[in-house]
């Protein structure tokens, strides 16, 4: 950990949820800090979901500049923001808050995250390409945008109860180019696995500590096709079952971390006003810290 010198002027950027102590986003953020010489610091607020409202005039009496938003808030929290950028309305949750004007304005950077690796490292022609995504929860949401906005020609959302897919796909239907969403029933997997160029397993299904797990049978892990991405929205552990199928079938594997990190780089953008950040300091504070978390082994 980076030694933080606090002083009267120390700027507060932070992370509300309950619970919030497990969040790695301290990590990134403050090495962040760290290395550009600012003063600032970045801390937990953990913050029960009947204290909202509260916390949030507290948060502006104390002059935060901004925070990021995790479980149970996401949604809870939009009533209280005076704005909502229009992707983060679309998702229908807010991961990142910052306070501009004497108002808080609410955004979403999950969909930077995931889509950060898909066009630098694994860039394709996506307009050419089908991704099937595992869930239909509010993971998927950001994935589901995520794809829209790299041009994915089809997406599959797979999930096991139709009537919540069905609300899932109706969610998005004012949305331009809705049509190119799809839902399936999980049985539906075996015939989409074979057709995917990018397989999303946004479930936490294989997280610690069910490390065993898989979302996806062996049998139909199998009809992936080589060449094929498959990325798992879960970093601990570092390459979960999922992948580590994925990776047997020659499919190119991606864990969550890197959403992780470029959500947060994202977030930080915003909140400094600035477009260069120490992206690799981040990113080593955060394996450095998984490395040394006897849980992440």
């Amino acid at each position: 950990m980076n030694n933080l010198s606090i002083t009267g002027k120390t700027q507060l950027l932070g992370v509300i949820g309950h619970p919030v102590e497990h969040s790695l986003s301290p990590v990134m953020h403050n090495a962040a800090m760290a290395a550009l010489g600012l003063d600032y610091v970045y801390l937990p607020f953990p913050i029960k979901p009947e204290n909202l409202e509260v916390a949030m005039a507290g948060l502006a009496a104390i002059n935060v500049v901004g925070f990021n938003v995790t479980i149970p808030h996401k949604q809870a929290i939009m009533p209280f923001l005076s704005e909502i950028t229009p992707i983060a309305q679309a998702i229908g949750a807010v991961n990142t808050v910052s306070y501009q004007h004497e108002q808080w304005v609410g955004t979403n950077t999950d969909i930077e995250g995931f889509i950060a690796p898909l066009q630098t490292t694994y860039r394709q022609d996506w307009n050419q390409k089908m991704a099937v995504i595992l869930g239909n929860g509010g993971a998927a949401r950001a994935v589901v945008a995520g794809c829209q906005q790299l041009g994915v020609a089809q997406i599959h959302v797979v999930g096991r109860s139709w009537q919540k897919l069905q609300e899932f796909r109706n969610s998005w239907a004012n949305l331009p180019e809705w049509e190119k969403l799809q839902i399936n029933i999980w049985d539906d997997l075996g015939e989409l696995i074979p057709q995917a160029n990018l397989l999303v397993n946004t479930t936490p299904v294989g997280m610690y500590p069910l490390m065993n797990e898989s979302p996806v049978s062996m049998g139909d892990m199998q009809k992936l096709s080589p060449g094929a991405i498959a990325y798992d929205l879960i970093y601990i552990p570092h390459t979960s079952q999922f992948l580590q199928q994925a990776k047997k079938q020659g499919a190119i594997a991606i864990n969550g971390l890197e959403m992780l990190l470029q959500q947060g780089v994202a977030a930080l953008k915003i909140w400094l006003q600035r477009e260069t950040l120490p992206v690799d300091v981040m990113r080593q504070a955060l394996r450095n810290h998984l490395k040394a978390d006897c849980k992440a082994v």
